[in-house]
C-alpha cells in the first residue's frame, strides 16, 4: 500500500472545531434562524435547535477551527521519527493564515501530500471554506479548483481502508485496533472538545488531543507500509 509515495512526502493533519458562538442564546437573530433551519433538517429525535447546537463546529459555516495539528514521518536508521508542529488559538484567521503560510512555503511543490483520516469528507474542504471566510488565500495544494483527480495530491487513509467500498465508515479509533495500536486520549473524544473549549476554557487539552490522533494516524500508515509504530522517544512536538 502507497506503494507510489513515500511517507515522507505525507503532511499529516488533523483539526479540532467548534461552534462560533459559546451556546444558541448567543447566537445573533439572524444565524439563529438559520442554524434552526439547518438543525430541522438534521433532527431525528425531536431535539431543539438549541440542543443541537454543541454540533455546530462539524459545519464550516457554523463552526471555526480551533486547532491544526500536522507531522512529518522522517526515517531514522533502523526505524522512523515523527515531527509535530500545532497552529492552535482563539483568532481562527491567524491560525489559518500560518498555517496557509506554511502549506505554500513548504507543500506546493511536485511530490508533496497532505493526509488525513476522512480528511476528503471533512478536514480538507473545512480548511478551504473557513480560509476564505476569514478573506485568506487558499494554498495551492489544498486548492482543488480546475484540478484533474490524479492531480491532487491528497491522501486519506479511510479511503485507503475502504479498497474501493463506497459502503464502509471506518474510524480513526476502530483502524488503530485493528492494527494493535495504542491510542491514549486522555479520556477525551472529539464529542467533548465543544465542553472543553467553552466550557474548560482549556485549549491545551484540545491541541494534545489533536497532536494524539495524528501520531495514532501515523502509526496507522507506517502499519499500512509494513513497518512497526514509532517508539516514543522518536516522537517531537514543535
Amino acid at each position: 500500500m502507497l506503494e507510489n509515495i513515500k511517507i515522507e512526502q505525507l503532511l499529516i493533519l488533523d483539526i479540532e472545531t467548534v461552534p462560533q458562538y459559546e451556546n444558541y442564546e448567543a447566537m445573533p437573530e439572524r444565524w439563529k434562524k438559520l442554524w434552526d433551519h439547518k438543525a430541522n433538517l438534521l433532527a431525528k429525535n425531536g431535539e431543539t435547535p438549541s440542543e443541537m447546537y454543541q454540533r455546530a463546529g462539524i459545519y464550516a459555516e457554523f463552526g471555526k477551527v480551533v486547532c491544526i495539528s500536522a507531522g512529518i514521518i522522517h526515517p531514522k536508521e533502523d526505524s522512523f521519527g515523527f515531527r509535530i508542529k500545532s497552529y492552535y488559538g482563539h483568532d481562527e484567521k491567524q491560525l489559518l493564515a500560518s498555517f496557509g503560510d506554511m502549506l505554500q512555503a513548504n507543500f506546493s511543490g511536485v511530490g508533496k501530500f497532505l493526509c488525513g483520516h476522512n480528511a476528503r469528507e471533512f478536514d480538507f474542504p473545512y480548511l478551504c471554506r473557513r480560509m476564505l471566510v476569514n478573506g485568506l488565500k487558499i494554498p495551492q495544494i489544498l486548492d482543488l479548483t480546475g484540478k484533474k483527480p490524479w492531480d491532487v495530491s491528497h491522501v486519506d487513509s479511510m479511503d485507503l481502508w475502504k479498497f474501493g467500498d463506497y459502503k464502509n465508515f471506518t474510524s480513526l479509533d476502530l483502524l488503530s485496533a485493528v492494527f494493535d495500536i495504542p491510542t491514549p486520549k486522555e479520556n477525551m473524544d472529539g464529542s467533548q472538545v465543544y465542553p472543553v473549549y467553552y466550557q474548560d476554557k482549556d485549549l491545551e487539552r484540545i491541541k494534545t488531543y489533536c497532536e494524539k490522533d495524528i501520531i495514532t494516524l501515523a502509526n496507522i500508515l507506517l502499519r499500512f507500509k509494513g513497518h512497526t509504530i514509532l517508539e516514543e522517544q522518536n516522537i517531537e512536538i514543535a
